[in-house]
């Protein structure tokens, strides 16, 4: 793709970083930018610069969040007891726009993935173990995509927490192997986490 300008050449080839994003549609957003106002333009820079440098993460579920505590976790109307796992913040807002929930999350940060040289240390593992023994969660949703890397890490935990006094349960199989829970409809996927399971039944079937 030859470029008249370096600068253009430079913004397309930023956008086109961006996972789904080729080289042709990076020029037709950065096209697209051009032809906006300077000041529409300043704000969506400016947005960029805010997440990037303001953004937090929440010291209870690890969720992303503007302040210490987000807004899940500092509502006292949601049940503490119940604790749903989940991959990343993608997962919380699905599983949120069912509204079939009102339990906490722990956000795992990932998943365990030897190909992408992802193992336990890199999540947050150890943090969702010690809510555990301090007594006050009495269920844990495993709420992972129907993936292989997404039953590794629903086993490995499992196995971690053996011997602990939790109820380990995991969303129905309303959702297909292989599907990420940000795709799935809102119906299926808040019957899935309302007729979930014990997890030995997962493991056995």
């Amino acid at each position: 793709m030859n470029f008249s300008s370096k600068l253009l050449e430079q913004a397309v080839e930023e956008f086109s970083k961006l996972p789904g994003i080729g080289k042709k549609t990076a020029l037709r957003l950065v096209l697209n930018l051009l032809n906006r106002e300077t000041a529409e333009v300043s704000r969506f820079t400016s947005a960029l610069n805010n997440l990037c440098e303001q953004i937090r993460y929440c010291r209870k579920c690890h969720n992303i969040s503007d302040v210490e505590l987000c807004q899940i976790c500092s509502n006292p109307n949601r049940n503490e007891h119940i604790l749903c796992v989940v991959e990343d913040i993608r997962d919380v807002m699905a599983i949120e726009n069912t509204q079939q929930y009102n339990g906490l999350y722990h956000v795992l940060g990932g998943v365990i993935s030897p190909m992408d040289g992802i193992g336990p240390q890199q999540l947050k593992i150890e943090t969702l173990l010690d809510k555990v023994k301090e007594g006050t969660v009495q269920e844990i949703i495993f709420a992972l995509s129907t993936t292989m890397e997404g039953d590794t890490t629903n086993y490995y935990i499992y196995k971690k927490m053996k011997g602990l006094d939790v109820k380990v349960s995991t969303i129905a199989r309303g959702i297909a192997i292989g599907d990420e829970l940000e795709y799935a409809d809102e119906i299926t996927l808040g019957r899935s986490i309302t007729n979930r399971l014990p997890y030995e039944n997962s493991i056995n079937s």
